[in-house]
């Protein structure tokens, strides 16, 4: 694997360029998550990226670096969309099994409703392009967890789900499920003939996600002693942050 790139800085050097509007970043962004999702990072080319947004090659150099650069982007904008909106994440719920359900409920619609986002989630996993992706996957923010984890709380503080199980352990079982029909949905339909594109089979996943997720919750298996089925693990002690590179960081002049 290659090393990756030095980060992409303005200097006295750089041919002076108005910053592009916001929309036009954005739209270069969405093109390359496509595109990198259907191809993979080795077999898109920058060059398609440019002409299939409609931003110069030499004005995506400029905003992202390189290819790279770019393809973190969209693989942060993937972690972005597969995201319950604001309105799940910041409402109490006073019964935890609905809190639960409708938490279940929007992230399943997002993950449905953006499958390219998962593709290329996916191919980083089996194929990784980046070299500092846990760097990058730990820079996203913790709401969706920590709401989960809210509930969870409330929940077995009431009694209506039973102690030992954690947010990680929720969300490993909703993003199994949800991750299958995208993932694999095409190798089951060759064996079984199971159309998982199908509006019959989408709302059957639908109510097969959260019934799956509730009934873990909810069913009446004797305590194991344990406070979880996983446990993470702990974070190694930070590296000179010197040697690491960067794609987060704007260069001189912003982003934007």
């Amino acid at each position: 694997m290659t090393p990756l790139p030095e980060k992409h800085t303005a200097d006295a050097s750089t041919p002076p360029l108005d910053a592009p509007a916001d929309a036009t970043v954005d739209e270069v962004v969405a093109t390359a998550l496509r595109m990198f999702a259907d191809a993979g990072f080795h077999a898109t080319k920058l060059e398609d990226i440019a002409k299939a947004s409609g931003m110069s090659k030499r004005k995506i150099h400029y905003n992202f670096g390189d290819k790279k650069g770019l393809y973190a982007r969209a693989v942060l904008r993937a972690l972005e969309q597969l995201r319950p909106p604001e309105s799940v994440l910041n409402r109490s719920y006073a019964v935890p099994v609905e809190g639960m359900r409708r938490f279940i409920d929007a992230l399943y619609m997002a993950i449905k409703d953006h499958p390219d986002a998962v593709v290329i989630l996916l191919r980083e996993q089996l194929d990784p392009a980046l070299e500092d992706a846990d760097s990058l996957f730990s820079q996203r923010p913790e709401d969706v967890a920590l709401h989960l984890e809210r509930l969870l709380l409330i929940g077995q503080d009431s009694g209506a789900f039973r102690p030992g199980i954690s947010a990680d352990d929720v969300l490993l079982l909703l993003i199994s499920i949800c991750f299958f029909p995208a993932g694999v949905g095409d190798v089951a339909q060759g064996l079984r003939g199971v159309n998982f594109r199908s509006e019959r089979n989408i709302t059957g996943m639908r109510r097969m996600v959260i019934d799956t997720v509730i009934a873990f919750l909810t069913t009446s298996i004797s305590p194991s002693g344990y406070d979880s089925y996983l446990e993470a693990t702990p974070p190694t002690p930070a590296e000179d942050s010197s040697d690491n590179h960067d794609y987060l960081s704007e260069p001189e002049g912003g982003i934007y």
